[in-house]
């Protein structure tokens, strides 16, 4: 037995009939599959679909809509259709339709890719 260190009934060295019954009753009638159907897709993130089928190098920029950028930081590409930067240098930059929000097809000469917008100071 404990000292008076727990709030309750200190005479008591077994718990309660009620704590162990409702899981045993409880894992007794659930079912062995879950009733929940598992969705493949993520939830809260906007044109996943769009954006998996979207492939930078495939893209021509549009004839108006593009912007000079400088690159605030380093950034280093997740995959192939991301474009890596070094800070301080000039891209042209250009949104798409359907595209996330918070990312820009980059180009610079001949590479193009996705950019986050948080790494840019979008330019005139």
């Amino acid at each position: 037995r404990f000292s008076g260190t727990f709030v309750g009934n200190a005479e008591s060295t077994s718990p309660p009939p009620a704590a162990t019954s409702p899981p045993a009753v409880a894992a007794a009638t659930l079912p062995a599959v879950p009733t929940i159907p598992v969705v493949p897709t993520i939830v809260g993130v906007p044109n996943t679909v769009a954006e998996s089928v979207l492939n930078p190098n495939e893209v021509k920029p549009p004839t108006s809509g593009t912007r000079k950028a400088r690159v605030l930081y380093d950034y280093e590409a997740a995959d192939s259709t991301e474009l890596a930067l070094l800070a301080d240098e000039m891209i042209t930059v250009y949104s798409l339709p359907g595209m996330d929000p918070d990312w820009l097809i980059g180009e610079r000469g001949n590479q193009k890719g996705k950019v986050p917008v948080t790494y840019l100071e979008l330019l005139s």
